[in-house]
């Protein structure tokens, strides 16, 4: 995950310039869309950072449970200055779980703890997008029109909505295999020798790479399509659940 050293004051101003531009070109309706989505980023952060601690705790480590990482508090896992970034400028990050590899049980390689750890993050979006698609769909089918069309009912489906396409979206965004994404890790053991150590001798190489990609919006192309097509499928499939298709 990412990890940034900035002091309180800087902190809290690089947030407040960001917030104010953007607000400012947001309007009103811009605005109300931007607190809608708020719980969705909130909820997608914590899960992520929670898939990472949980992973590692099962592996043996126990510096998650520690630290006080084994938690679905976003408290505990939302960085101010990932979260304003993921609100404003669609790509950010929680507090990095800190791992110790020593710990993990001798059955497996570090390499592979690493991965699987790295993996439980977006898998426990996906997870996340699959139970908000299937709540949708309930909404769906049990609530009367009256509800559905009532002013709460459009904030609560616009939320969950949110909840789906966030938790896809940093799953998906997660995968890509370059530093300091998850992606790296995850297919770090499946590349062949040779290619692994080339990778890991490059990899300050990779993150240059990866922020060109996010600052010239290629990340997003490459990717929105992806997104669209496993919402859809989750979608889907919580219609077929509740036969509404």
């Amino acid at each position: 995950m990412f990890g940034f050293n900035f002091d309180k004051k800087t902190l809290y101003i690089a947030i407040g310039i960001l917030v104010l531009i953007s607000l400012i070109s947001y309007g009103a309706d811009g605005i109300f869309d931007l607190m809608l989505s708020i719980p969705a980023v909130l909820l997608a952060i914590t899960v992520h950072e929670f898939g990472h601690a949980f992973a590692a705790y099962k592996l043996g480590d126990d510096t998650p449970l520690r630290q006080g990482r084994l938690s679905l508090n976003p408290f505990d896992h939302v960085d101010p200055l990932g979260l304003a970034m993921l609100l404003f400028a669609h790509i950010g990050w929680g507090k990095p779980v800190q791992i110790d590899p020593r710990n993990y049980n001798r059955n497996i390689s570090v390499e592979k703890a690493d991965a699987i750890v790295s993996f439980a993050g977006p898998l426990m979006n996906f997870i996340t997008a699959i139970v908000f698609a299937l709540i949708y769909c309930a909404i769906i089918k049990f609530a009367g029109m009256t509800f559905l069309l009532s002013n709460i009912g459009v904030i609560i489906i616009s939320i969950i909505s949110y909840i789906v396409t966030m938790n896809i979206g940093l799953g998906v965004f997660n995968l890509i295999p370059l530093p300091p994404l998850d992606g790296s890790k995850i297919f770090l053991p499946i590349l062949p020798h040779n290619t692994k150590s080339w990778f890991i001798e490059h990899e300050q190489l990779f993150y240059f790479i990866f922020l060109i990609i996010w600052i010239t919006g290629i990340a997003g192309r490459l990717i929105s399509p992806i997104i669209g097509q496993i919402a859809n499928l989750i979608l889907d499939f919580a219609m077929k659940i509740f036969k509404l298709s």
